[in-house]
């Protein structure tokens, strides 16, 4: 069979399996990154403040409206993975065939709604009347794509799933070139402003879309299906939904719970909103490595769950905790020797740089605790038991409510609670997610029918 691109992670070192298969995704989070970027870098230097902020202001509607697609890639990945490290190329075959139908279904619905009740939808979130228009525009047409974000993201994880996960980043690495260049052709030459830079997204992502599907279709016999593997199957439908919709609402939770901080931090004034601001910046790289990491094991842990080696899931999490630990304890004197400089990056206030460089380092104590909420819950979630993901965001909504609340009402805190409230989120979700595998409830909750050793 034609499956050399594919990696077998149930033989062989874990470590080895984890570090191989994460430097790609890291990569690939980092490219992920700058396409996120260039639609703000070019609106806002091309076609000013107002055309960024209707872009800026549909970034909450586009998280939520995402969240389903990568959640239910997610989770059809899982159960790829599972059937793999089982020896099952059938189920294999029908997991892969039958997510074109959950994928579509999902993009295509939400598409719908996204399309009609965008107007609705920006009126709630209070977007100013001079800058409706442009956001209605904005959005309108980036959900008009979702079904090729849907097709990149079910594709890609369906690779990733089977142990490559070096071909989605290539593509991911082409679709933002093709986005950067698409911006600006269609903004400065074009002038098509805000619609352009949304058009030239979803161009880009079918591009990558396309070419994912080609080439798993033409070097992985897993993705060539016949009529019959095509057929619905009922099951399978219903564990995409199951184990791919928790991790959707657990990212839209998320998301939500940190609005609800950003509000707590508005109320400081603009000192400290500029400072959380870059904070929010430098947190966003450096959890990176932790997400390439957890994801690396969910796909690791997913393998080894099919083929019913529960021994090697838990290697596997002993290692990656270590990782985990010698990087988090690495930014450590990174925060406090060059705090200053880092934060510098981005501004040149003094006041702004005293208070950021600051919070880094209060950050920077409690980036293992961070570590810790990717590396378990990857682990729970490649082994199937996604459902702990709803317990798990509900957790990190509590804990920012709760936490900004009292902490920043405290005097001697003051605004230096914001800082505190997130690295408290972070060891207490860590905490929970902690408890959650050494309960070992995980090992039970494979979807593919067999006995664990």
């Amino acid at each position: 069979m034609n499956n050399k691109n594919v990696t077998d992670m149930t033989v062989g070192s874990p470590v080895g399996h984890i570090i191989k298969f994460a430097l790609p995704l890291l990569l690939g989070n980092l490219f992920q990154q700058l396409y996120n970027m260039v639609d703000s870098i070019v609106v806002g230097n091309f076609e000013g403040a107002d055309a960024l902020a209707s872009v800026g202001t549909c970034g909450s509607m586009n998280f939520l409206f995402f969240s389903l697609s990568s959640g239910l890639a997610i989770g059809i990945g899982i159960i790829v993975a599972q059937f793999f490290g089982a020896g099952d190329e059938k189920n294999v075959r029908n997991t892969i065939a039958n997510s074109i139908y959950v994928l579509a279904g999902a993009a295509i619905t939400v598409s719908f709604i996204g399309i009609l009740f965008t107007p609705a939808i920006l009126r709630l979130l209070g977007t100013p009347d001079h800058l409706i228009g442009n956001s209605i525009i904005y959005m309108r047409t980036t959900c008009a794509g979702i079904i090729f974000i849907a097709s990149y993201n079910g594709v890609a994880a369906l690779l990733r799933a089977l142990g490559d996960s070096r071909t989605p980043l290539y593509f991911l690495i082409l679709s933002s070139i093709i986005n950067v260049v698409l911006d600006l052709a269609f903004v400065l030459v074009l002038g098509l402003g805000v619609f352009g830079v949304a058009l030239a997204t979803i161009i880009a992502q079918a591009v990558s879309a396309i070419c994912c599907i080609i080439y798993a279709y033409r070097k992985i016999e897993y993705f060539r299906l016949t009529r019959e593997q095509l057929r619905p199957n009922p099951q399978i439908i219903v564990n995409s939904f199951k184990l791919g919709v928790p991790i959707a609402l657990q990212n839209s939770m998320i998301a939500v719970s940190c609005m609800v901080l950003q509000g707590v931090v508005n109320s400081f004034g603009g000192t400290v909103m500029a400072a959380y601001t870059i904070i929010g910046r430098i947190e966003q790289i450096v959890q990176q490595p932790y997400g390439s990491l957890g994801m690396a094991l969910t796909t690791y842990s997913g393998q080894n769950m099919g083929a019913g080696k529960v021994d090697r899931v838990k290697k596997g999490f002993r290692q990656a905790t270590l990782i985990a630990l010698v990087f988090s304890l690495t930014l450590v004197p990174v925060a406090y020797i060059f705090g200053e400089q880092i934060v510098g990056i981005f501004v040149k206030e003094p006041e702004v740089i005293a208070i950021a460089a600051k919070a880094l380092r209060i950050n920077s104590l409690c980036y293992f605790g961070l570590g810790m909420i990717y590396v378990p819950r990857a682990v729970l979630n490649g082994c199937g038991d996604t459902g702990f993901a709803m317990l798990n965001g509900i957790t990190e909504v509590a804990c920012r409510v709760i936490y900004s609340e009292v902490l920043t009402k405290i005097p001697f805190l003051g605004y230096w609670g914001i800082w505190i409230t997130t690295g408290a989120t972070w060891v207490t979700t860590a905490a929970v997610c902690v408890g959650r595998y050494f309960k070992g409830k995980w090992m039970h909750k494979s979807v593919v029918e067999r006995k664990q050793s």
